[in-house]
């Protein structure tokens, strides 16, 4: 069976749609509501679908518009093939496996013509529409270099007119220009993503854009007060957790044996591993700053927390900086480094368990901040307890150190500063240090027993490999590595701080100098701090 007929009728596992998905995209349609950008696998298995349980129980009538500005392909070949379905397959740290079709997704869209830019620009104008929310990563609001200045991309958008804009942040500033031309309804652009404060970085790249446009007369300055007004236009801030891996072969093969036609993953040209099915855990989470001037859908029906900015940055806080991240950036790294392509089987190990533990629990719960509507000691214990282990969830390190520069400012950086704000032991600091000397390590693209792997995609990955392009596994001097170390370790856009203005820098470069020394060094450090 194909994803069209389970979701008309019952089959491999897997229950029907029990509602009117035709009337669902046509009201949809006239009047749409909730617009999403970023169509991978994280907003399939969790927006998604929390919109179908509410269309399921009867709660709403309307569905998602899912719009893509980067990876045309994951549209081309998965959505519209497949009607714009989904087969949400959930795996349980037990072993059990839930299946479910997902049709909530009305429409599939992409900027890839001007066809389709105009249908956008009619869906920014309706003023039914209340929010528009994203699931892009990091680098998907970058518009700044680490020096500081406009990348490339942007500084190409800030002199094109605003219908020409090419980047993400641009695109969506023109999609609001036209809102604030057809009357300047309010609306609210809700990040998703898994970063510190995703909501005033977007804020920010829409800000620059229209700035710039203003500059250039394409935008009037009534323009930039109205997406300044938190009552016209607001930019909450999330927290989102729901550990997403690349379809797992396993789980296709799983399908194919229960009667499960559209089982084949398709790698895009732009490096995404999509497929009919998604697979995730089970846990979940989304906190939300309630700020929707225009109204939005009733997601605390199906466990969205709404609530005050504060308590989603607590929130944010403990599991970006804290209490989930950085163990997947530090199992990532290691993973790699160490020839693990499974999470789950990197956790088996003592020595990496003892090290992403001790990350956790002593280093970085000393300075969590408590959000008072989760526990931050008992996430840690379901993260090392439960999620990370489950060996049903086949997420890899390789995907997981993927961008790993746009993340340690976040993952590591806040735990530093707060060490430094705090004037706590960086004694009690060593894991973290760790971690940085094994992303140098990792970047030279060669394991621990000397064989080469391919480096998970990263913006600042050519300027990285040649500052360490010197340095070769097991003949390398510690001033050549430490020379080729300090510019990296000095950026504060990289890791939040200068290390060097802590004991970090040199216990960083410390780790490196001993990770490099052959093969079999990695190991051999692992296991004297952790074993």
């Amino acid at each position: 069976m194909n994803l069209k007929e389970i979701a008309k009728s019952d089959g491999c596992g897997a229950a029907s749609l029990s509602y009117d998905r035709a009337a669902m995209r046509d009201r949809t349609r006239k009047a749409p509501v909730w617009l999403h950008f970023g169509s991978g696998n994280i907003f399939r298995a969790f927006p998604c679908a929390l919109q179908d349980t509410l269309l399921s129980e009867g709660i709403v009538d309307y569905g998602i518009i899912a719009a893509e500005t980067f990876d045309f392909e994951i549209i081309e070949k998965i959505y519209r093939p497949h009607d714009d379905l989904s087969l949400l397959v959930t795996l349980g740290s037990d072993g059990s496996v839930s299946r479910r079709v997902i049709g909530s997704v009305a429409k599939s869209i992409t900027t890839q013509t001007d066809t389709e830019r105009c249908r956008l620009a009619e869906i920014f104008r309706s003023p039914s529409l209340q929010m528009v929310s994203f699931t892009v990563t990091e680098k998907g609001y970058a518009y700044l270099a680490s020096d500081g200045s406009p990348t490339p991309a942007a500084a190409a958008d800030f002199v094109r007119k605003p219908e020409e804009a090419q980047t993400l942040p641009g695109i969506i500033t023109a999609l609001l220009y036209n809102r604030y031309c057809a009357g300047g309804a309010p609306i609210s652009l809700v990040s998703m993503d898994n970063c510190s404060h995703n909501g005033d970085r977007l804020k920010s790249a829409v800000t620059a854009f229209a700035t710039a446009w203003a500059e250039h007369g394409y935008v009037d300055d009534g323009f930039i007060r109205y997406i300044s007004d938190p009552s016209r236009v607001g930019f909450p801030c999330t927290m989102i957790d729901k550990i997403t891996p690349r379809p797992d072969p396993k789980v296709a093969a799983l399908l194919a044996a229960d009667g499960f036609d559209d089982t084949e993953c398709i790698v895009t040209s732009k490096h995404t591993y999509i497929a009919p099915f998604v697979n995730a855990e089970a846990p979940q989470y989304l906190v939300v700053e309630d700020v929707f001037p225009a109204g939005r859908p009733p997601l605390e029906r199906v466990g969205v927390i709404f609530t005050d900015r504060e308590t989603v940055n607590k929130a944010e806080r403990m599991k970006v900086c804290t209490c989930l991240n950085p163990l997947h950036t530090a199992l990532a790294v290691f993973g790699c480094l160490l020839g693990y392509t499974l999470i789950s089987e990197e956790m088996k190990n003592p020595v990496l368990s003892n090290m992403v533990r001790r990350l956790g629990y002593i280093e970085g719960l000393p300075v969590v901040t408590d959000p008072g509507i989760i526990n931050p000691r008992a996430f840690i214990d379901e993260v090392v307890g439960v999620r990370l282990p489950n060996p049903f969830m086949p997420d890899s390190p390789q995907r997981i150190a993927t961008d790993t520069s746009q993340k340690l400012s976040v993952r590591f950086g806040e735990t530093i500063k707060q060490y430094i704000e705090r004037g706590l032991d960086f004694d009690n600091l060593i894991v973290v240090p760790l971690v940085a000397a094994g992303w140098c390590r990792y970047l030279l693209g060669v394991d621990d027993n000397g064989n080469t792997f391919d480096i998970s995609p990263d913006p600042l990955l050519p300027e990285l490999k040649n500052a360490l392009s010197d340095i070769k596994l097991g003949n390398v001097s510690p001033d050549t590595a430490k020379s080729a170390l300090r510019p990296i370790f000095s950026n504060a856009s990289i890791f939040g701080v200068d290390l060097y203005s802590t004991p970090l820098g040199h216990r960083a470069e410390e780790y490196f100098v001993r990770m490099t020394a052959g093969a079999g060094a990695v190991t051999s450090l692992l296991n004297e701090l952790f074993n």
